[in-house]
């Protein structure tokens, strides 16, 4: 690409991870095969990643003069800490998915067979806990991270605030005190 697509794509490709990583529900990253560069800052985009055990994951723009554009720097030092993200961005090496969970990028590996089954696993795992409190969890969790812990714990109370007068806080107390699951309703 010339330096002007360049300059048009890169920040197009970074709204799209902005655009999966500010979504104010859960997301989860299966990944198979190679993602490298903007594939891995798209997963990086999303809150949980499950990897095949034969993918390759990593920001291998330093080999290529570049730097991660689209988020890499800034979402790999939140999910896996500053150490590990220096080194899989100033090494530019792809890493194993085993690699990639010792290091707190991926929190499932899984054969490639079963990738989509535990993705959708894990999703129906979070998607039996109500909808709002997990929400609001995420709202709470991405918003207080750059806080001072009084202005996180302000910003959690705030978040939990908003579950104290759903139909599901109400539907989990009766279920808990009759002994049977919830049917949330998200409302």
């Amino acid at each position: 690409m010339t330096e002007d697509q360049v300059r048009a794509f890169v920040p197009q490709l970074a709204a799209v991870c902005r655009a999966v990583a500010v979504l104010p529900f859960p997301t989860i990253a299966a990944v198979r095969g190679t993602a490298a560069g903007g594939g891995c800052e798209l997963a990086l985009a999303c809150d949980l990643r499950v990897l095949s055990d034969d993918a390759r994951i990593g920001l291998r723009e330093t080999a290529l003069a570049i730097l991660p554009g689209a988020g890499g720097t800034q979402r790999l030092p939140r999910i896996a800490g500053l150490a590990v993200a220096k080194k899989w961005i100033f090494t530019a090496q792809l890493f194993t998915a085993e690699e990639a969970q010792r290091d707190g990028v991926a929190e499932a590996v899984v054969p490639g067979d079963r990738l989509d089954d535990e993705a959708l696993a894990m999703a129906e795992v979070v998607a039996a806990n109500g909808p709002v409190a997990v929400r609001l969890a995420k709202r709470a969790i991405e918003g207080g991270f750059d806080l001072s812990m009084d202005e996180a714990l302000a910003l959690e109370w705030q978040c939990y605030e908003g579950v104290l007068g759903t139909s599901d806080r109400e539907e989990a107390l009766q279920a808990f005190a009759e002994k049977r699951p919830p049917r949330f309703t998200g409302r």
